[in-house]
């Protein structure tokens, strides 16, 4: 802030003018008078008085102290306000923040029912429901083998197909993948444990896009009373579920009721899978 600055010392002219005589002052009025001057034109500015040097200049002694620290207030920045720039300054202690964690990511559940997209086609022979079986698993692939040729990685004959290695052997060398395992139902019927293990390995599958094939032996009656009797053995395709797991469709390249598919309880499968096994 700047303010109009006045000469704290009076000139000499104006000095003497103060203290001339009164006949000499009289003298000078007669001649100014005389030659036709004003005398005031030219004379120097008077004496300002005390307060009015003071209102002025802020720095004399008599200014009012908060107009002095308005002053220095004005003329500098506050120094609360202004970074320091002091040499030796000690780095700030202040921890980093703490990095975050990324948050788990929890699996999807899988659907409540899911039904694959397959190929069927009734066994050429008697003897064929095993490579039948499994070609109808691998067409849900995208995988179109003729059942000769799954007949010969099954080393299928006259006989049928041995068993549920022989299914998983030949599911993850046409898929190129180790998928499929085998699991075997051991008693004469299929404990809860064995139900729920089964209900949740042809979810698991058939979530991720791979049928299901089991080794059945014995009879049982499907959802709409329908009866399936194989008490030489028999394979079939789980292509689907629902009701979370609980029902599945079969599709049964023997169907004696010649329509090629049905649901039933995933219990009942596991009870006709017992002595035997699946692939999934």
């Amino acid at each position: 802030m700047s303010y109009l600055y006045k000469p704290r010392h009076q000139s000499p002219v104006a000095t003497r003018s103060r203290v001339l005589p009164i006949a000499a002052a009289a003298a000078v009025l007669a001649v100014t008078t005389a030659v036709g001057v004003a005398v005031h034109a030219s004379a120097p500015a008077p004496v300002a008085d005390a307060q009015s040097l003071t209102s002025a200049d802020p720095s004399r002694s008599g200014a009012v102290p908060a107009a002095r620290d308005r002053q220095r207030t004005q003329a500098a920045p506050d120094a609360a306000t202004t970074p320091s720039k002091a040499a030796g300054a000690a780095p700030s202690t202040a921890a980093p923040p703490a990095a975050t964690a990324p948050a788990a990511t929890t699996p999807a559940a899988p659907p409540a029912a899911k039904e694959l997209a397959y190929r069927f086609a009734w066994q050429e022979n008697y003897y064929f429901c095993g490579p039948a079986a499994t070609r109808i698993a691998l067409t849900a692939r995208e995988l179109y083998p003729s059942q000769s040729e799954v007949a010969q990685s099954l080393r299928t004959t006259v006989n049928g197909t041995n068993s549920a290695d022989d299914t998983t052997r030949s599911l993850n060398a046409y898929t190129k993948s180790s998928f499929y395992k085998s699991h075997y139902i051991t008693g004469q019927s299929a404990t809860q444990a064995e139900i729920d293990r089964m209900q949740a390995d042809i979810v698991n599958a058939i979530t991720n896009g791979y049928a299901v094939v089991a080794n059945i032996a014995g009879s049982t009656v499907d959802d709409k009373g329908g009866s399936h009797s194989y008490p030489g053995g028999h394979y079939l395709t789980v292509v689907g579920y629902s009701n979370g797991g609980t029902t599945v469709k079969i599709a049964d390249p023997a169907d004696a009721l010649g329509v090629g598919y049905y649901t039933l309880t995933t219990a009942k499968l596991a009870h006709w899978t017992a002595l035997r096994g699946y692939s999934a």
